[in-house]
């Protein structure tokens, strides 16, 4: 060999395996996140998820955290090539080899191996995410809003996580080469990374503080904004978090140094712990990511099990088979037309009510958002006339539901679920006013009536309603319906029907988002010049366009203000409504959780071959292949069970704490209880396939080391 490069080339055809470890690493990372973002951006996911809406800051929230975790996880790789590299990078210069030499041959390695690895994962998300998807659409649901579209955009995340690995790995190079001792270069390759003693009292502390970040966190944004009336800027209530993450750690610090087992098992355990600690800090920081993963990935992979359970058990305890609504200027099938069309399906209705409703409008507390020094702050105003709701006088309330209500003049009843749940609804009112007369009515709110298919109405005396209903022009006045059928999962057919006989008859005065309210309108535009859920100004900000050609559109279904309620067509159509939102969170959780069996692969296999020469004088010392096992598993197992056990458990417990608060009053409901069983499901699956890759892990490094089954 004439030139230095040769010799540099043999040294790295020697090492292969490193080589292919840090490729690996840094295109599994890009790969990952830029499948991630590519989905996360589409407009599929963004015209159904809404801007601020809980569903997106979910998703970006769990991005964050793939993000710091495949960051992490492509710094530690790239650390533990250029330890590996450190050696012959020493012996290159105790040879006569100038730095300018090793440098520039190293940053032509690490130039092609960032490049190449990062070009092809992100070249490769793209395809990934959209294979991914269509694999969904094939198992699960495949509607026409289900076409997946890429927002060429998306690409500038990926390039920025790319741009981060390529400057990263050169940077750590750049801080291998410059260390002036070269017997520190030669013996950095066999130096490791130990953890002091860790007292025993980390461990029950660490869960502590992690019970305390949590709860401080998930509570710090509600503190804020309801009792100090103030919008805390973006990010500062993640500070919250903080003792969590120093719980968490401490937790794995005293599970890697010390264990859980006291000292009943520590002569047994000795290897295993002892080389757990000579390698405590990489071990710490691995299982920190895994941990912070797993978390997240079943967050994601709570969300389908915990709505579609909810969502099931409400449509089997409503107490009516067919709800519908219309305003009564719109054409709408009424008894005659329903009966005519349900005998040209075949199917029986067992009874038949209709009754009238007003639009009132009723008082409130608006809230008044003011820009000051320390940002966004906001003040209740009690207005008398605040928005309208839907009333119901007693006699038609009767009609509907079978139920008798006693209201003397001037009394009000509110209608909530079942359960209960005032959340997104103030059944507690004082004045009733017709808008277009301006007559008001002082009323007393008595106790919540409750009746699923009419949540959010209002129920009154028969003469107040009288009174208060004159001079209201059609536009005002509004016909509830509600009946029942024989065998209502039979009936899907004329369901269907007359869903589409609803829609084609209603014209566009009512193609109207859920929320559009006229009173709300009027003080708007009076005030602002214009009302941000008008159809001309709903898609800027942000809000759903109704469009009756997208009527099987999950947009449609959840946002139109008279969308019907037939149980047995939000059954049966319940995953192709929610296709998105369902297929968007497991993406996410699958993401998430190939980052973290790759990261465990490869952690373990790094204890392999670092460890290789240890089981190999354990074994000239008269070890058995049965004690070599054991240490082995001791040390596999866990990488694996700490991060599962401290991750699952953390987010279970912070799922079970937000369905307990975030409903009104506070508790757990049949449905939330529901839902969380069935995390528990998902937790079982997960955890079942969470073995099957120790397993396959641990033969693999048994395998490296010799050590036989």
């Amino acid at each position: 060999m004439k030139h230095f490069s040769e010799v540099y080339g043999l040294m790295r055809r020697r090492n292969k395996k490193q080589y292919a470890l840090l490729v690996g690493c840094c295109f599994f990372s890009v790969l990952l996140i830029t499948a991630y973002v590519c989905m996360m951006r589409a407009p599929t996911v963004l015209n159904v998820l809404p801007e601020g809406g809980d569903s997106r800051k979910q998703v970006m929230m769990i991005f964050i955290l793939a993000v710091i975790g495949c960051a992490v996880f492509t710094t530690y790789a790239s650390g533990l090539f250029l330890r590996q590299k450190s050696r012959e990078t020493g012996v290159f210069l105790a040879l006569g080899a100038s730095r300018a030499q090793v440098r520039g041959e190293l940053y032509r390695e690490l130039g092609v191996i960032s490049l190449s690895s990062c070009a092809a994962g992100a070249i490769l998300g793209g395809p990934l995410a959209w294979i991914l998807w269509q694999v969904f659409r094939l198992c699960v649901v495949d509607t026409e809003e289900m076409r997946l579209v890429f927002d060429p955009d998306a690409y500038m995340f990926s390039l920025a996580f790319s741009a981060f690995v390529i400057v990263m790995m050169f940077l750590l190079g750049s801080r291998s080469v410059k260390r002036t001792n070269i017997i520190d270069i030669v013996q950095e390759s066999h130096k490791s990374e130990p953890i002091r003693d860790v007292p025993r009292w980390y461990g029950p502390a660490g869960i502590g503080l992690l019970a305390l970040g949590g709860f401080l966190g998930y509570m710090s944004s509600s503190f804020f904004v309801v009792v100090l009336h103030w919008y805390p800027p973006e990010g500062l209530t993640a500070v919250f978090y903080v003792p969590a993450l120093v719980g968490l750690y401490m937790i794995l610090l005293h599970t890697v140094v010390n264990g859980w087992n006291g000292k009943r098992k520590l002569y047994r355990d000795l290897i295993a712990t002892s080389q757990m600690r000579f390698q405590g800090r990489q071990t710490v920081r691995n299982m920190l990511v895994m941990t912070l993963l797993i978390a997240g990935a079943y967050f994601g992979s709570f969300y389908a099990p915990t709505m579609g359970m909810g969502a099931m058990i409400g449509y089997d305890t409503r107490p009516v088979d067919y709800v519908y609504n219309f305003r009564a200027d719109q054409d709408i099938p009424l008894e005659d037309e329903v009966r005519a069309l349900a005998e040209e399906y075949g199917v029986t209705i067992t009874d038949f009510a209709a009754a009238p409703m007003i639009r009132l409008a009723v008082d409130g507390d608006d809230h008044i958002e003011e820009e000051g020094p320390m940002g966004t702050t906001w003040r209740k105003e009690y207005e008398e006339v605040m928005n309208s709701d839907l009333f119901l006088s007693a006699s038609g309330y009767e009609a509907l539901t079978g139920e008798h209500v006693e209201l003397a003049p001037g009394e009000l009843r509110g209608v909530v679920d079942v359960e209960g749940s005032k959340l997104g609804f103030d059944p507690d009112k004082r004045f009733v006013t017709n808008y277009l007369t301006w007559e008001r009515l002082p009323v007393t709110s008595l106790e919540p009536l409750r009746f699923d298919s009419l949540f959010a109405r209002y129920v009154m005396n028969d003469e107040d309603f009288a009174a208060l209903g004159a001079g209201l022009p059609e536009e005002w006045r509004e016909t509830q319906v509600c009946f029942n059928v024989e065998d209502c999962e039979k009936t899907y057919d004329f369901a269907k029907a007359l869903f589409n006989e609803i829609v084609d008859r209603s014209t566009m005065d009512v193609a109207q988002f859920d929320g559009w309210d006229p009173v709300i309108r009027d003080r708007d535009i009076a005030k602002k010049g214009f009302y941000f859920l008008d159809r001309e100004n709903c898609a800027e900000a942000g809000f759903t366009v109704i469009d009756y050609e997208q009527r099987d559109s999950s947009a449609f279904r959840l946002d139109w203000q008279y969308m019907p309620q037939f149980r047995v067509l939000d059954k049966q159509d319940f995953v192709k409504t929610m296709a998105v939102f369902l297929i968007l969170f497991v993406f996410v959780a699958v993401v998430c959780f190939s980052a973290v069996f790759v990261i465990a692969y490869t952690r373990c296999m790094t204890i392999a071959l670092t460890n290789r020469q240890v089981y190999d004088d354990l074994r000239r010392l008269g070890a058995s292949n049965a004690y070599l096992r054991r240490s082995v598993r001791g040390q596999v197992k866990r990488i694996f069970l700490v991060p599962a056990l401290a991750g699952t458990g953390l987010i279970y417990a912070f799922y079970t704490m937000i369905m307990y608060f975030n409903g009104s009053p506070v508790g757990i409901t049949p449905s939330e209880a529901a839902g969380l069983l069935a995390a528990i499901g998902v937790i079982a699956a997960v955890s079942a396939l969470m073995y099957a890759v120790y397993r396959l892990t641990l033969v693999q490094v048994c395998r490296a080391l010799d050590i036989r089954r």
